[in-house]
């Protein structure tokens, strides 16, 4: 077949092992074929194991190839014996070149597959066929399409005076963030809003100071990161930007994996019905919580606990 790169890649008549090269791809195969991954790139941590079925949360880590601070290599791929390899997200030429090299050291074939928010359900509908899982492929293509199609004829109606100016920080300190055309900042720009790190250039992610965050003055601050929630609730300089005193800052969800990015993967999808709700209550005034039900019950193997959904609801206050 030929993968999202370009690269022809002949894949085994039989795929029952499958190596993820990164969390994005990682989450993909675990929606898609859980039964086929073999293991995540990372441990959960305690918080997150309770959202997906055991026998999937104890699956080993073998680490990453691909991403900063990979932590695999090929011997390593070698030693787990799969039967194909696969990356997800964007396409640049060090992942091929990465790609390439660890194809012709393993004789494993290696996939690259386009992380783009607009390409999601064609990408799981080309894994499934790959994976051997085309019924549960089909289903959540479905969902994937149905959920990207309702939430844009519904914000297209929104005027762009209306949409907020957002930033998002990533980190403890919340001073990383993403530019214009980052996979980190796709959410955002799927429902509007317009991304105050924009005046910088499109690229990928990026490391600002607070002072510049001070000039853009956001009308909401978004993050993933509880640290720098809380950091920037008492902070003298964060907490006195006008997004946080009125309210207007939000931790997003993030577990077993984020709701914004963390990894960027099918994850977001239920990120994009929260971000909604959060940013235009008016336009999407629906309860979240058979929605994320309904969600982790078909992406993660697992029906949330009202407990559960309470724990990653209730982390905003917008929604709590």
């Amino acid at each position: 077949m030929t993968d999202g790169a370009g690269r022809a890649v002949t894949l085994p008549v039989k795929i029952e092992r499958i190596y993820a090269a990164g969390p994005t791809a990682s989450v993909l195969a675990f929606a898609v074929a859980p039964d086929k991954l073999m293991g995540w790139t990372s441990p959960f941590r305690d918080a997150e194991r309770p959202f997906v079925p055991p026998r999937y949360a104890i699956l080993p880590a073998y680490g990453r190839l691909t991403g900063r601070g990979n932590t695999a290599n090929v011997e390593i791929v070698i030693k787990a014996k799969p039967d194909l390899i696969v990356d997800y997200g964007t396409i640049r030429d060090t992942y091929v070149s990465l790609a390439d090299r660890v194809q012709a050291q393993t004789g494993i074939p290696y996939l690259l597959l386009d992380g783009d928010f607009d390409r999601m359900a064609e990408v799981i509908l080309q894994f499934g066929r790959i994976a051997g899982e085309e019924t549960r492929a089909a289903a959540l293509a479905q969902y994937a399409r149905d959920t990207i199609t309702d939430i844009a004829a519904r914000v297209v109606k929104i005027p762009p005076a209306r949409r907020p100016r957002v930033y998002y920080g990533r980190g403890p300190q919340g001073l990383n963030t993403g530019l214009a055309g980052s996979i980190n900042m796709e959410s955002l720009e799927q429902v509007g809003a317009h991304n105050v790190t924009a005046e910088l250039g499109k690229g990928s992610l990026v490391q600002v100071s607070i002072e510049q965050v001070l000039r853009w003055n956001p009308d909401v601050i978004m993050t993933t990161d509880p640290n720098f929630y809380a950091l920037a609730r008492t902070h003298p300089i964060w907490s006195a930007m006008p997004a946080v005193k009125s309210g207007r800052l939000h931790l997003s969800p993030a577990l077993p994996f984020g709701w914004i990015d963390f990894p960027p993967s099918l994850n977001r999808l239920i990120g994009l019905r929260w971000l909604t709700r959060v940013l235009y209550p008016e336009a999407f005034p629906e309860d979240l919580r058979p929605i994320v039900r309904d969600f982790y019950s078909r992406f993660y193997h697992q029906t949330p606990t009202a407990a559960q959904l309470d724990q990653l609801l209730n982390s905003s206050p917008a929604l709590s």
